[in-house]
């Protein structure tokens, strides 16, 4: 018999001790994946934004909109290949005002030249360019509104006043997770000419550049700014990665403090075991007295200890591992009813994080065992023997 496997037969010591502290270990593991998943689910498009796009705002604030004709200036900045604008119209359906999504005014052509990555029938495309109130809308944010190719919609926006009918030109979709299937393109001469405030007028929220060289992309912002640095409104220049977490700046305070929850769990966790570990260590003191007289080496007892807690944590990893993908599996049709669908549309457990969460349930046993372990393997046989088991 090896030490594992009389560590494996000891779990069975006090079954109701075991039970319990494996399920404070998989409810651990449970909520650190969920946790850990909903933080990628935030931030993936972040992550795997386009390397060879910058985007270029007031250098203020993204609130503050650039006169138009900066497009055209950052067009002639060495190492530019494209360049478009959008402006943020902050939409709503007048039917269900509780639909949270992104609806851009943009420049119709040229940003369809700067995202490729935009997925659409040559006639959704062709229909979309042709017609002024024209829209694109991501296959998400379609089935949220009810609205498929043909349709009409209205919609009123929290910054211009007005109702703004729409004709659906396109559904698109994408494989790249940086691209938001849940938002709502439309053309930006029909927003500006709606403006009745000439200061508003011919301006835009923000500029996208497709660039030369991703390796440049620093050398290249930098340009732009300075094509700007004499004029009354600056700019500020940088990736795309850069710029999409600058506008979800507003989650970042929430991403951080659920971190910082998934963290403290796992301590969490590390108690629980080590408080199991030390009260079965308590009581058989008189037993492992008997191993040292019968000829076991004091290492022997301190990694039988370990192994026991090792096993405690897989066993309530693996539990926590396979509820808590089940649960995810099921968030996303949850979502679907919520404000959130849009936002997390890859709400989805990683491998990564599986694997994670498992070497963690399983090392945090080891640690937890350590001080026990170590008070264990320095017990003197007659000190040990005394003690009634």
């Amino acid at each position: 018999m090896t030490l594992a496997t009389l560590a494996a037969r000891n779990l069975t010591r006090n079954k109701t001790r075991v039970l319990l502290t494996v399920v404070g270990v998989a409810i651990a593991v449970t909520a650190f994946l969920i946790f850990r998943t909903f933080i990628f689910a935030f931030t993936v498009g972040q992550e795997q934004a386009a390397s060879d796009r910058i985007g270029t705002r007031d250098k203020v604030s993204f609130i503050m909109r650039l006169p138009k004709n900066y497009v055209d200036k950052i067009r002639a900045v060495p190492g530019v290949r494209a360049a478009t604008w959008a402006d943020w119209f902050g939409g709503q359906d007048p039917r269900d005002k509780t639909i949270f999504f992104g609806a851009f005014a943009v420049d119709a052509k040229s940003y369809l030249d700067v995202y490729p990555e935009y997925i659409l029938s040559p006639k959704a495309k062709q229909d979309f360019l042709d017609d002024r109130q024209g829209a694109l809308v991501g296959d998400i944010l379609a089935k949220k509104l009810h609205v498929k190719e043909g349709d009409q919609i209205t919609l009123t926006s929290q910054i211009y006043p007005g109702d703004y009918k729409f004709h659906v030109s396109g559904i698109y979709t994408s494989n790249v997770k940086a691209v938001d299937r849940s938002s709502f393109v439309f053309h930006w001469e029909y927003l500006n000419d709606s403006l009745k405030n000439p200061v508003a007028k011919d301006k835009v929220g923000w500029i996208l550049s497709r660039i030369d060289d991703p390796l440049k992309s620093a050398e290249i912002s930098k340009k732009v700014d300075a094509t700007f640095d004499v004029l009354d409104q600056q700019t500020t220049t940088m990736s795309e990665k850069a710029m999409a977490t600058q506008f979800g700046g507003m989650f970042s305070a929430i991403l951080k403090v659920i971190s910082a929850v998934s963290i403290v769990i796992l301590g969490i966790m590390l108690l629980i075991l080590g408080n199991t570990i030390a009260m079965g260590v308590r009581e058989r003191t008189h037993e492992y007295g008997t191993l040292l007289a019968l000829g076991f080496e004091p290492a022997h007892i301190g990694r039988l200890i370990v192994l026991e807690s090792a096993f405690v944590g897989l066993i309530g990893g693996i539990a926590g591992t396979l509820v808590g993908t089940a649960i995810v599996s099921g968030i996303p049709k949850w979502l679907e009813e919520t404000p959130l669908s849009g936002i997390l549309e890859f709400f989805q457990v990683l491998p990564v994080a599986t694997v994670v969460g498992l070497a963690l349930s399983v090392i945090l046993g080891a640690i937890a065992a350590t001080i026990p372990a170590w008070r264990a393997s320095r017990l003197q046989v007659t000190t040990a023997l005394r003690v009634v088991g």
